[in-house]
């Protein structure tokens, strides 16, 4: 008995550690990302900008520019993280990722054909991608029941059959769209925090507050899953309507994001085993994934602004650092299937 308390203290410190060393990194990238840019602004004329002062030059770039693509660095990170892990977890897969079985790609083709379709921007195109990649989510899970038998690896396959659909009907739609709205709209599914505005933070904010204090009072089902379906249902845990509420939030946090910042690769992919290998077993990992995110977005921002001659989109990044881990999984997977 002893042991076993001894061991349970040992991941709760591990756990708490992580978290704390992960925020600390997290506060470290969000200076950076207010003092560098184009211009650099030092650390005493950001504070005095925060706490109200106006100074010529400084205000406008950090109030307009900087604390809107900081902030939506930090919670579309977080909020990709969380989602990412959620997948992984709930389909025991490291390839049910958000970006890989198809959600991003309904929400982004959603966006794509109120923006230049019907030429409406805003809110309402958050609105509308958050409901089409709740329709994606359960398209793919319908498509998933064959003969009233579901696996996880069928929809697995599935969804990525639906995204390579959906990206094919967004390049459509790019191809018939007006060349000046082509640009942006490019740059936006690159994934892109150059459009992020201060009027997209405070809905976003909302979102990924409520649905991470929501899956959060969900600790105890997220730390029984992995153990199997079986054993959370002897343990009285209602499976399907868990994962259907679980799923729905994870749902709702990578639509809201990715209607803000474009679908940025790979963050949703990456933050949930980096943030499981961490925090360790026998703790769930779902805030170390959200920070995770953060600090992938923030980091992969700032190369993707300061490391090379051109300002690329930090899902260019992002995406260069998903691919060689997407091939070491297949890979993996493959040996195991041979063996």
């Amino acid at each position: 008995m002893t042991e076993l308390n001894n061991g349970f203290k040992k991941r709760v410190l591990r756990w708490k550690t992580v978290v704390l060393l992960l925020s600390i990194m997290s506060l470290i990238l969000i200076a950076c990302e207010l003092c560098f840019g184009s211009v650099y602004y030092p650390v005493k004329d950001i504070i005095k900008v925060l706490m109200g002062e106006n100074i010529d030059g400084v205000s406008y770039a950090v109030k307009n520019v900087r604390i809107p693509r900081m902030m939506g660095a930090v919670l579309s990170g977080f909020a990709f993280g969380i989602a990412g892990y959620v997948f992984q977890n709930l389909l025991h897969n490291p390839l049910a990722s958000p970006d890989v079985i198809g959600i991003s790609a309904g929400t982004s083709t959603a966006a794509v054909f109120m923006i230049l379709v019907l030429n409406i921007r805003g809110g309402i195109v958050s609105l509308v991608a958050m409901a089409f990649g709740i329709i994606t989510a359960i398209l793919i899970y319908r498509l998933s029941i064959i003969k009233g038998h579901f696996t996880y690896g069928r929809m697995i396959l599935i969804g990525i059959a639906v995204s390579a659909l959906l990206r094919a009907v967004t390049s459509y739609l790019l191809s018939k769209a007006a060349e000046y709205d082509v640009g942006s709209t490019m740059q936006w599914l690159s994934g892109s925090l150059n459009g992020v505005q201060m009027k997209d933070i405070p809905a976003l904010m909302v979102v990924v507050v409520i649905l991470t204090l929501f899956l959060v009072s969900l600790t105890r089902h997220v730390e029984i899953i992995p153990l199997g379906d079986d054993f959370a249902t002897t343990l009285g845990i209602n499976i399907r309507l868990t994962y259907s509420i679980m799923i729905v939030a994870a749902v709702i946090l990578i639509s809201f994001a990715t209607s803000v910042t474009g679908p940025i690769a790979s963050v949703a992919f990456l933050s949930g085993p980096i943030a499981s290998s961490l925090a360790g077993k026998g703790k769930e990992s779902l805030i170390p994934a959200g920070l995770v995110g953060t600090v992938l977005t923030l980091g992969a921002d700032l190369v993707a602004f300061h490391a090379f001659p051109v300002h690329y989109p930090v899902g260019v990044v992002t995406g260069l650092l998903g691919a060689p881990y997407m091939l070491y999984l297949l890979i993996r997977m493959n040996r195991r299937g041979i063996n």
